[in-house]
Order: structure tokens, then sequence, then C-alpha cells
């Protein structure tokens, strides 16, 4: 996670630092359903490299977007979800969806 004095001073650029990469906006569309483990992740985003996905969790997870919880079992399972900071995303990327659905029919 950026100290304050590493942010950008616009609150757009922040947003766009934070997560205007296709795939992390992508991953986020997926968590806004529900918890996901990497491989179902990997699956669905189609065209995602393992390393551009573990390198975006853990650049979402430091910024506090998304957790990961370990659970204690054997194989060991990991899965993701949307953080509290991350769910406040909710309506954005809600007008994202109705934008590119008006955008599509017109």
């Amino acid at each position: 996670m950026k100290t304050k004095d590493e942010l950008p001073a616009c609150p757009v650029a922040i947003t766009v630092q934070l997560i205007g990469s296709k795939w992390k906006l992508l991953i986020m569309r997926n968590l806004l359903q529900r918890p996901w483990r990497f491989n179902e992740l990997r699956k669905d985003l189609e065209g995602i490299s393992q390393k551009v996905l573990t390198d975006s969790l853990r650049s979402m997870e430091g910024d506090g977007i998304i957790t990961r919880t370990v659970y204690a079992e054997v194989p060991p399972r990991v899965e993701y979800a949307l953080s509290g900071l991350g769910e406040s995303m909710r309506p954005i990327l809600d007008a994202m969806e109705q934008w590119g659905t008006n955008y599509k029919n017109s």
C-alpha cells in the first residue's frame, strides 16, 4: 500500500493507479459475485497468465482491495474476496457495467 505522499494529487489518477489495469478490473468483477480460488480465476479470465494473476492479486491485497484467506486443509485452500475497501468500489463497477451495456445496445 502506498503512502499518501506517494499517491498522485488527482483522485481519478489514484483510482486508475489502484484498479486501472484490464485484469484488476476483471478480477474485481468476479470477486463482486463471491470469493474465488486462484485456479477458478485463472480459468475464468481467459488469456491471463499465472504470473500476471499472481502479481495482480498481490498488488490488490497490498493496496487493501482484496483479502486472501488460507484454510488449514490438505491440500491448502486459498480464497480471494473483496475487502470492505474493495466492496466500496461496487458502485464504480456497476456504473461501468451499465455504461458498457448502454454502449453495446446503442
